[in-house]
């Protein structure tokens, strides 16, 4: 069974994210596109080879051809065209943060549990095949009892990008912060019980640099910080009692990155390295949305968007109590 995708939108994690991984993946084609920019969407498509463009998103979600799509638009239009995806019958691949607020989040779970389709946050490195190897190791005891979890994301932001707009969904948490938060529910399988947070706040409102600590049930502890103003970083480290594995380029790994581990308890343990297939994680991710489709339920790695959220507008609440 091949899923027929549509995409509303056409910027850039479509062009980075979707295209080659819809390409790489098994069970699912890129059907149509829409965007709101007259043109744009027909040239993405000729470029492309996609057979249908459209420029309006309403005109896409009407094609009957249509059983999924994907939400890649800015975070304050997500609920808007969550909603409409699901009132017309099509599933929902939702671009992470899933929304602004845990309420928008409910909704947006609530309408696509009455309409009987599929919603998903779109966390795709939660499906590369390191990230479900490091998870089976985590369970399977190989570093031991799961104590301490640390997480950076980090990149230089263009001070004109959207992304420091507090009304559209901006901020260091909501964009790359969220993959820490995401990390240490995914390994912990858990839900925070306490929560500390402080930021450095930007004129418009939003956080630049965000620190977080995090306690879960099983005395796990987790350290995660982002930020739009330091160099580049994206690594993840998951420390047990028996050993330790890292990722590097955890949420974004180039094909070739090992995932690199010890079990050695000393001062100098040596990291072994295990070779990860080479793997497209859009298109991994794409291939896992359709088994859920196909069975009906999320399945895999599924992730539960409105607790990740939850858990994520905690994090703000408490960062924004601080003194600044």
């Amino acid at each position: 069974m091949t899923i027929r995708f549509g995409s509303l939108g056409c910027g850039r994690i479509v062009g980075r994210g979707l295209l080659p991984g819809i390409q790489a993946c098994k069970k699912a084609t890129l059907h149509a596109i829409a965007s709101e920019r007259p043109g744009v969407a027909r040239e993405t498509a000729d470029k492309n080879g996609i057979p249908k463009a459209y420029d309006s998103y309403e005109a896409l979600l009407a094609d009957p051809e249509i059983q999924a799509v994907y939400v890649p638009c800015t975070g304050d239009q997500h609920k808007q065209w969550t909603i409409a995806a699901a009132k017309a019958g099509k599933h929902v691949l939702c671009e992470k943060p899933l929304a602004l607020t845990v309420a928008e989040a409910d909704e947006m779970a609530t309408a696509c549990l009455r309409a009987g389709v599929i919603l998903q946050e779109a966390f795709m490195w939660r499906h590369h095949p390191r990230t479900k190897l490091a998870k089976k190791m985590v369970e399977n005891g190989d570093i031991g009892e799961l104590r301490l979890i640390n997480a950076s994301f980090s990149f230089d932001i263009d001070r004109t990008d959207w992304r420091l707009k507090p009304e559209r969904g901006g901020g260091a948490m909501w964009d790359v912060g969220c993959y820490g938060v995401n990390c240490a529910r995914h390994f912990t399988g858990a839900e925070p019980t306490h929560v500390y947070a402080r930021a450095h706040w930007w004129p418009t409102g939003v956080d630049m640099t965000m620190q977080i600590a995090l306690a879960f049930p099983g005395d796990v502890l987790a350290n995660i910080d982002c930020s739009f103003e330091t160099p580049y970083r994206c690594r993840a480290e998951l420390v047990g009692t028996k050993g330790r594995i890292v990722l590097e380029e955890a949420f974004l790994p180039p094909a070739g990155t090992p995932l690199l581990y010890t079990t050695a308890t000393e001062w100098a343990g040596k990291l072994d390295s295990i070779d990860i297939p080479p793997a497209n994680e859009f298109g991994e991710e794409i291939d896992d949305f359709c088994r859920s489709i196909e069975a009906g339920k999320l399945v895999g790695p599924g992730e539960d968007g409105v607790a990740n959220m939850r858990a994520l507008e905690w994090i703000l609440e408490t960062a924004k109590m601080q003194p600044k």
